[in-house]
């Protein structure tokens, strides 16, 4: 009974991201064309609403937790695990006053309805994996676009989605390079945990009435420490709110 739940309400998430990405794709074009970028990021949020309040559909459980107070004055690196493509949404949603841009890699910014055009429109860095130089240059770009707006970007430095809850080691240039362009940035990690057992052999099929939680623990100050030891603090924080899964 449960699988057949789990399809059954997991086709119907689906059904609901699919449409909730093809009428905001439009609707952002219409918004940034005519009314410009402010325009454009309101239907953004409401996009990642709909598309995090809709695994309501899955009779999934919605944690949005905040442990810390967030400073609205200076530029914010939020890194966090990776676990899923369910993860990204919710952390948007939840942190959409600090206009949070993601590091991606170069392929999403085409053929995905919605999300490629927010990528390209919102000064997200766009990296390709193969060629380091650009890479830095576009992260390099996003951390003094965060240092300037005083808004923030968000990263994760596993550099792959590890379902588990088992992570593998932050990487540390992606966070080095931003805060060489984003000097006064604080360093925020974030818990993501339930969304890798959520949809465990890829987009389907889904777990219904999954637990899925989205913590923002307190900040780490990076001014005179190395970025090693920085990730590392940050590392541990975030496995002290995760649990590990088998499937």
């Amino acid at each position: 009974m449960k699988k057949i739940l789990d399809y059954l309400l997991g086709s119907l998430y689906l059904v609901h991201f699919g449409l909730t990405l093809l009428i905001f794709h439009v609707v952002q074009a219409v918004a940034f064309n005519i009314f410009g970028k402010k325009a454009h990021k309101v239907v953004v949020d409401y996009m990642n609403f709909s598309l995090t309040y809709g695994l309501y559909l899955t009779g999934a459980r919605i944690n949005l937790i905040n442990l810390t107070e967030l400073p609205d004055n200076r530029p914010i690196i939020f890194v966090a695990n990776h676990q899923s493509s369910f993860d990204i949404a919710a952390v948007y949603w939840f942190l959409r006053k600090y206009h949070p841009r993601f590091v991606s890699k170069i392929e999403l910014a085409k053929g995905v309805p919605g999300i490629s055009y927010n990528l390209r429109k919102s000064g997200a860095a766009l990296i390709n994996r193969k060629d380091g130089k650009q890479a830095v240059t576009e992260i390099a770009r996003l951390g003094k676009l965060i240092q300037d707006e005083k808004a923030s970007v968000i990263i994760f430095p596993e550099g792959t989605r590890t379902a588990s809850g088992i992570m593998r080691p932050f990487v540390t240039g992606g966070v080095a390079t931003l805060l060489k362009r984003a000097p006064d940035a604080l360093i925020v990690p974030i818990a993501i945990d339930g969304t890798g057992a959520f949809n465990p052999k890829g987009i389907f099929p889904l777990k219904s009435f999954s637990n899925l939680s989205w913590t923002v623990l307190p900040g780490i100050e990076p001014t005179g420490r190395k970025v090693e030891e920085i990730l590392a603090e940050a590392q541990e924080e975030i496995r002290k709110k995760i649990r590990i899964t088998t499937n």
